[in-house]
């Protein structure tokens, strides 16, 4: 969709509980938002992993981009009006005894508009998290397009980890705080969706109905953008 002065986009980043929950109600929380760009995490890695990952991209309607064990599970789709021309992933140092973490990064276009999307999932032990977002933000301070980051960063707004990502990207879920987890129990912002300033930001929210909170123990986060 094109609107005055750009074209519209829908991301949404959500972490998915490695599919352990209520999968119908995971397809219907996906299909109802309509995604262009859907970053995921705790996405399929391990055993047979290709074809899991392109199985969970049919039954939202989309497709793989780039993902899944390369990236550490995470995972971007996008739907078909979407362009995916370059894609790559992103580990960080692994700590011995705690879990491998990393991103996945596609240059995409939509209109004949260039754009970056990076998905990641940060640590959960807190040692590791500032470091890991400051790699990230390095990967994506050198991409010269404009860039959109989705992460559960395992961390609230305030923390040395969530300013590496918010540093010189809009926050636009900053004056709602509206809380992603746990889905049962909503209480902290964990999970957000970081965009460069040359976009506008037509709305954003964290979605939080009956369906979101049997499918997953985070609720989903949306931006619908206006790319330049």
């Amino acid at each position: 969709m094109s609107g005055p002065g750009g074209v519209d986009l829908r991301v949404v980043s959500y972490n998915v509980h490695s599919l352990r929950d209520d999968r119908s109600a995971l397809t219907e929380v996906v299909r109802e938002l309509a995604p262009d760009v859907l970053l995921l995490q705790e996405a399929p890695r391990r055993f047979r992993w290709r074809q899991r990952c392109a199985a969970l991209a049919r039954s939202f309607g989309l497709v793989v981009a780039v993902g899944g064990l390369p990236a550490v599970g995470n995972l971007i789709l996008t739907d078909l009006r979407v362009q995916v021309r370059q894609t790559w992933c992103l580990r960080f140092p692994l700590t011995p005894g705690r879990h491998l973490r990393g991103a996945a990064l596609a240059r995409c276009s939509v209109a004949g508009v260039d754009f970056v999307v990076a998905g990641s999932h940060l640590a959960t032990w807190p040692p590791e998290r500032p470091e890991q977002a400051r790699l990230l933000a390095q990967a994506l301070v050198e991409q010269p397009e404009p860039v959109v980051v989705g992460a559960d960063l395992n961390d609230q707004p305030g923390s040395p980890t969530w300013q590496a990502l918010a540093d010189g990207r809009q926050d636009p879920g900053a004056d709602a705080a509206a809380p992603t987890f746990s889905s049962t129990d909503p209480r902290r912002r964990i999970d957000a969706i970081f965009v460069d300033p040359r976009f506008e930001v037509l709305a954003y929210q964290v979605v939080d109905t009956p369906a979101a909170r049997r499918a997953c123990d985070h609720l989903p986060v949306v931006a619908d953008l206006r790319v330049p």
